[in-house]
């Protein structure tokens, strides 16, 4: 089994910045693609970003491409999302997740999620 553990939310004023990190155990998740979303209250899940797994190709919904940052470093199984230029509409819980389908945006493909954590940007 593997569990996947999010740290690194907050509160922030608009502007600033937050790194978000997401730590799997219970087995290596270096042929997985890694993901970030993010639900709102009230709001659906949506896709923020994902990272192949060798780390060389990144995805971003256009919310926050030029903003968030995605990498990982398979040798500490760890990933991490570096939000620049926090808005007060990226306020919302965000969770990593993993799943074998390379490249994946849908939230149905990942197979394995964290717990979430928050992130609240004032204005």
């Amino acid at each position: 089994q593997v569990q996947l553990v999010e740290s690194g939310g907050g509160l922030v004023q608009a502007g600033g910045s937050l790194r978000l990190s997401c730590a799997a155990s219970g087995r290596t998740l270096s042929t997985y693609t890694m993901g970030w979303f993010r639900q709102a209250p009230g709001q659906e899940r949506e896709f923020v970003a994902a990272i192949s797994w060798r780390g060389g190709i990144t995805y971003y919904a256009d919310s926050v491409k030029g903003r968030f940052t995605i990498s990982r470093d398979n040798a500490k199984n760890t990933g991490y999302l570096q939000m620049n230029s926090l808005k007060p509409e990226d306020t919302a819980v965000y969770y990593c997740a993993a799943t074998a389908f390379y490249g994946s945006r849908r939230s149905i493909e990942y197979e394995y999620w964290g717990q979430g954590t928050q992130v609240t940007v004032s204005s």
